[in-house]
């Protein structure tokens, strides 16, 4: 059985939305990040940079949630979360995982946590209107990718990809300008959350 240590709301949304799409047996373990527990040496022992999630496979401890989305979707091909190996869809499933990672999410960790980023109150507020600015485009450009060839990331096949898309434009809901101000952004977000697995994975961590 998977174990997947989580916070609500947090990066574990994709991995969990996931195991709730492939229906396999998992353990929801709740680390509470006000308490500090995922500084705690017991946790920092399954994830040693102190965030969540971590899922824990049999012998087998993992951290980094698009990681996560990738193994769990390899594992369980059954339940058609990824394109297979040898189509092109693949490529463009594993660009939009990278890309959601490495860019958009890491915009919204400028935008959730200037104190990262710099020393002062007065710069922390550039970082973080340089990061709002940055989203903005951002989601621009992904609105004119979706009109074009959505309702999905993969065009009219759900993937992996838009859970993931859809937990980052949930981090923005307190932004001055969300990611669901856009028309195409909005309609696949909707989609996403309207899905009983995405759901059930909201219902489990307390999600409204």
């Amino acid at each position: 059985m998977y174990k997947l240590y989580y916070n609500p709301g947090s990066a574990n949304m994709a991995p969990h939305a996931a195991l709730e799409e492939i229906g396999t047996p998992y353990e929801l373990v709740l680390i509470d990040t006000e308490k500090r527990e995922h500084h705690s040496e017991a946790y920092r022992k399954i994830h040693p940079h102190s965030r969540v999630p971590a899922l824990v496979d049999g012998d087998l401890v993992m951290y980094e949630s698009a990681a996560i989305v990738l193994y769990l979707c390899d594992r369980h091909p059954e339940a058609g979360l990824a394109p297979a190996i040898d189509t092109p869809e693949r490529a463009l499933y594993l660009q939009w995982i990278a890309h959601l990672t490495n860019t958009v999410q890491e915009a919204l960790m400028h935008w959730h946590h200037p104190d990262f980023y710099a020393p002062d109150e007065s710069s922390r507020a550039a970082v973080k209107a340089e990061a709002e600015r940055r989203l903005d485009r951002m989601w621009g450009y992904f609105d004119g990718v979706l009109a074009k060839s959505g309702p999905y990331l993969l065009g009219e096949r759900f993937s992996a990809a838009d859970l993931f898309f859809t937990m980052l434009t949930r981090w923005t809901r307190n932004m001055a300008k969300p990611a669901t101000t856009y028309e195409n952004v909005r309609r696949c977000a909707e989609l996403v959350r309207a899905r009983p697995a995405y759901q059930r994975m909201m219902q489990a961590e307390g999600i409204s």
